[in-house]
C-alpha cells in the first residue's frame, strides 16, 4: 500500500505532500489506518525513565507537529509518538518552499521554523487522543521557544510549555538543536544550558506535586556538536538530573550531498548522511554517561541494521522520521527486529 502511495506523494512539492498525509490521517479511523498501514508490528516491551513502551520504535517529532495524528501513527504499530516541537504561541514558521528531497541520498532538508498552532491546540489534541482510551504506546511531547522571544527570556518559554503539556505527556523533550530558530543552538552551551535545566527541574517538581504523577524530561540535541561538547552537555545533563537524552537532531553540514540540487538550501539535513555522527554521539553520550542513562536515539534510521547498530552504540529506543518518509510503516517492524 505505502509504495503506492509514496509514488504519488513524491510528485507533489514536499510541504503539499506532507499536509495531505496529515489530513488524510486525522479522519482516518483508526482500524483502517491499522487495516492498511500496520505492518503486525510484534510486541517488543521495553522499559526506559519508569515507561513501559510497547516496542523500542518511535516517531521522531517534527512529523506531527500539532499532534493532529497521534492515534493514526499509534495504530500503524508505534511503541512512542513524538508530537511537536510545539511553542507558547501560535506561529507561522519560516517562508515557503522550506522542505526539499533528496531521493538519490535518502534525505530531507527543513527549514520549517517551528510552524506550529501553539500549546494550547496541541495540549486539546492529546487530551483527546489520551481520553479515547485507545492508545497503545507512549506519547511524548516536544517544547520549543517562539522564534521572537530571545534567548535571555527562553527559559520563560520552556517552562508555559512545560506547565501545560505535563497532565497530558507520558514525556517531555525540551528541543535545543533544531538549526532553524536562530541562536536557539546556544542554548546547549555553558551557564545557558544549566540555567534552563535547573529550572526545568524545579518546575518539574511541582508540577509532580500538583499531578500527583511524574513526567521525565528528556534534552535533544545536535550532531554537529564537537566529541569535547558532547561530553559537556553529557556531564550538564547528569548533573542537573535530566533524565534522558535524544540524540540527534538534524545536521547543518552539507559533506554528504555537496553537488546535490538543494544542497544550498539552508535547514537541517537529515536521513542516511546523518546515520554515522548520530550513532558517533550516542557512543560518545554512553560512554560518559554510563550504562544506565536512558538514550533515545534517532537519525538516519532506515533498516534493521541502522536500528542495530544504534542499539549496539548505546540507544535504549530509537525514531524515525526521514527514513519513515521514504520506507513507509513497514519500517517500523524492521526496527523492533533489531531488538530481539
Amino acid at each position: 500500500m505505502y509504495p503506492v502511495a509514496r509514488s504519488a506523494l513524491f510528485k507533489l512539492d514536499a510541504e503539499t505532500a506532507h499536509e495531505l498525509s496529515i489530513t488524510q490521517f486525522k479522519t482516518m479511523p483508526r482500524p483502517l489506518v491499522k487495516a492498511l498501514f500496520n505492518p503486525c508490528v510484534a510486541d517488543q516491551p521495553v522499559e526506559v525513565f519508569g515507561l513501559t513502551f510497547p516496542n523500542p520504535v518511535g516517531l521522531a517529532a517534527g512529523l506531527d507537529k500539532n499532534g493532529e495524528c497521534i492515534q493514526a501513527f499509534d495504530a500503524m504499530g508505534f511503541g512512542f509518538v513524538e508530537i511537536g516541537t510545539v511553542t507558547p504561541r501560535p506561529q507561522p514558521g519560516n517562508e515557503k518552499p522550506r522542505l526539499f528531497r533528496l531521493p538519490e541520498h535518502q534525505a530531507i532538508i527543513n527549514r520549517m521554523g517551528f510552524n506550529n498552532h501553539g500549546v494550547d491546540a496541541l495540549v486539546e489534541r492529546a487530551k483527546k487522543a489520551k481520553q479515547s482510551g485507545k492508545l497503545r504506546g507512549v506519547l511524548g511531547i516536544n517544547i520549543g521557544k517562539n522564534k521572537d522571544t530571545p534567548n535571555e527570556n527562553a527559559n520563560d518559554d520552556y517552562l508555559i510549555c512545560l506547565r501545560k503539556v505535563y497532565a497530558v505527556a507520558d514525556y517531555v523533550t525540551v528541543n535545543l538543536s533544531s538549526p532553524n530558530t536562530p541562536g536557539l543552538r546556544d542554548l546547549q552551551h555553558g551557564a545557558a544550558m544549566d540555567e534552563l535545566l535547573v529550572a526545568l527541574k524545579a518546575e518539574q517538581a511541582k508540577l509532580e506535586g500538583e499531578h500527583g504523577r511524574y513526567v521525565p524530561v528528556l534534552v535533544k540535541i545536535a550532531p554537529d556538536l564537537t566529541d569535547e561538547e558532547v561530553a559537556d552537555v553529557a556531564e550538564r545533563l547528569q548533573r542537573t538530573g535530566i533524565d534522558g537524552v535524544i540524540a540527534t537532531n538534524t545536521t547543518l553540514s552539507r559533506e554528504a550531498v555537496a553537488g546535490h540540487q538543494y544542497a544550498d538550501e539552508a535547514g537541517g539535513l537529515s536521513g542516511a548522511p546523518v546515520l554515522s555522527r548520530s550513532t558517533e554521539v550516542v557512543r560518545l553520550l554512553r560512554e560518559a554517561l554510563g550504562p544506565d542513562y536512558p538514550i533515545i536515539a534517532v537519525g538516519g534510521v532506515a533498516s534493521t541494521a541502522d536500528a542495530a547498530e544504534k542499539r549496539a552504540a548505546g540507544a535504549n529506543l530509537v525514531q524515525v522520521y526521514s527514513g519513515f518518509i521514504y520506507q513507509g510503516p513497514a519500517l517500523i517492524a524492521d526496527c523492533v527486529a533489531a531488538w530481539r
